[in-house]
């Protein structure tokens, strides 16, 4: 059996929150709590009515908990969406080019958690373009 290293749980309070290294996604900024070669855990916030820029997170899959707001995620050039809101969990597959708009009136937080090995986020252009 693996045994941990650390030696008593490690705290990353709101304010001590990063910005994470790379570009970040129009539309949308990311709060860096924990980062390691295959896991990055986070906030991230949506302002009212802004749509991100098109994007996918690599291999990594992205599981998020949104914590206030609404948001409706659009992805891939078949134009599925799904809406979500408060205390509702997705998992979006690596890979999946995606973008997602606030909706208006209240911006939106999700606790978001990336697992698997590359880069957490890549920018692209719009499906079909």
């Amino acid at each position: 059996m693996k045994t941990n290293k650390l030696q008593r749980p490690e705290i990353v309070r709101r304010d001590e929150l990063t910005e994470p290294p790379g570009h970040q996604t129009s539309g949308m900024r990311r709060a860096q709590a924990y980062a390691a070669d295959d896991r990055w855990v986070g906030l991230v916030r949506g302002e009212p009515g802004e749509w991100s820029g098109w994007h996918h997170h690599g291999a990594t899959d992205t599981y998020f908990y949104v914590l206030a707001g609404h948001i409706e995620f659009e992805y891939d050039a078949s134009g599925g969406t799904i809406a979500v809101g408060p205390g509702d969990y997705v998992h979006v597959p690596g890979q999946m080019v995606h973008r997602e708009r606030t909706a208006p009136g209240a911006p939106a937080e999700v606790v978001l958690t990336r697992i698997g090995p590359g880069p957490a986020v890549v920018n692209v252009e719009a499906p079909g373009s």
